[in-house]
């Protein structure tokens, strides 16, 4: 009988699966459930986006593309980066298409970090980042933020992690799961440090277009000193509604990008064709599907924030993405243990905030990217387990 354990990568065995996955696996397992668990947007794809890509099918577009994605797509980023976020990027070189944001992550990690390196990471915050670069050969350092400044990433915090070996810090925001945002204000600390200490930043900006404040998004490598230090990562699954098309894109220097490029060619080869024809009309003609679905967000952010704290689920206002993060510490359970109490006992799913790292523990994350009358329900089945506690 062969051992596996001898003959299998132990950096690969040790790495936990996601507890995203744990309670939408149960979800789909028993009936009348709602769930408020996957971060996925409830709008179709718009029908102009789709028929780009039905279009390219039936003209028979279905080879390979280029390693980096077609350059009337690599265009149209850098022409959207630069209409939106005021980030200018050249298409030849400085933009990869790539297999959703989660690729261009993945990629960016492992151009960088090196056996021994230690990489920032600022949670609670999306699951990806830890394993990433565990399995680069890198050292996750944790810095814990908490509700009392807005689950941001402060300067203060940021110099206290930093070591000999920091080469890379992970910014995510607007973030997932707390819905929190870094002001422009907030950055511009940020960037003091990271060009004092010499540090490379990932900033992963794929709910850019979900952020709710006046001000709106500012993206890291706008701000002076910035931009030859940072790889963009972004995509079209949250603004675009395309999950399930996996398109994402990172932008920066052309020495980082060209590296993970090769990582690319060698990994994947290139993205997929329909969904590079659909992305391409997606920038071109989709700033106003993108609008409206920001304004719907919007307003179920605000119908669910008013909702859970009269529940008595205190929860501070989220500025981006399409999560709440309330804090169920007074319940007296965990955020675990309150999971799987309310989907066993009314049917209703959400994630354990201790699935973005232990800072997460008394919290959970519930995505609004659903129907109001999915929401409404799922409050009132909310409001009936809370007054049977």
């Amino acid at each position: 009988m062969i051992e596996y354990d001898k003959l299998i990568n132990p950096t690969i065995q040790q790495i936990k699966p996601s507890g995203i996955r744990r309670f939408f696996d149960i979800a789909n397992e028993m009936e009348d459930v709602i769930s408020l668990s996957v971060g996925e947007p409830d709008f179709h794809t718009p029908w102009h986006i789709r028929e780009a890509g039905i279009a390219s099918l039936e003209k028979g577009r279905t080879r390979y593309t280029p390693n980096r994605g077609f350059i009337q797509l690599r265009q149209e980023i850098a022409r959207f980066l630069a209409r939106h976020y005021q980030v200018e990027y050249e298409p030849d070189s400085q933009v990869l298409v790539t297999v959703g944001g989660s690729e261009a992550i993945d990629l960016c990690v492992r151009s960088l970090v090196t056996p021994g390196d230690e990489v920032l990471i600022p949670e609670p915050s999306f699951v990806c980042y830890v394993p990433i670069t565990q399995m680069a050969g890198g050292v996750p350092v944790i810095i814990e933020t908490g509700p009392e400044n807005g689950f941001k990433l402060t300067a203060d915090q940021l110099e206290s992690k930093i070591t000999d070996k920091t080469k890379l810090l992970i910014l995510p925001y607007p973030n997932n799961p707390t819905g929190a945002v870094m002001r422009r204000e907030d950055l511009e600390a940020v960037a003091q440090v990271v060009e004092r200490h010499n540090l490379l930043v990932l900033s992963d900006e794929i709910y850019a277009a979900l952020t709710y404040t006046r001000e709106g998004h500012v993206s890291f490598a706008s701000l002076p000193g910035m931009w030859e230090r940072t790889v963009l990562v972004n995509g079209f699954s949250k603004a675009h509604s395309m999950t399930g098309w996996r398109l994402g894109y990172a932008a920066g220097p052309r020495e980082i990008i060209s590296l993970m490029t090769k990582l690319h060619q060698f990994a994947i080869m290139s993205a997929p064709t329909t969904s590079q024809y659909a992305a391409i009309e997606a920038l071109k003609n989709g700033d106003e599907d993108m609008e409206y679905m920001r304004g719907q967000y919007d307003m179920r952010r605000r119908l669910i924030v008013d909702a859970l704290n009269g529940l008595g689920l205190r929860c501070f206002e989220p500025e981006g993405a399409f999560y709440v993060f309330p804090s169920v510490k007074s319940t007296g359970l965990t955020s675990q243990e309150f999971c799987e109490k309310l989907i066993y006992s009314k049917h209703v799913a959400v994630v354990p905030g201790d699935a973005f790292g232990a800072s997460g523990q008394g919290f959970v994350r519930i995505s609004y990217s659903y129907s109001i009358k999915h929401i409404t329900e799922a409050l009132e089945r909310m409001k009936a387990f809370l007054e049977e506690l």
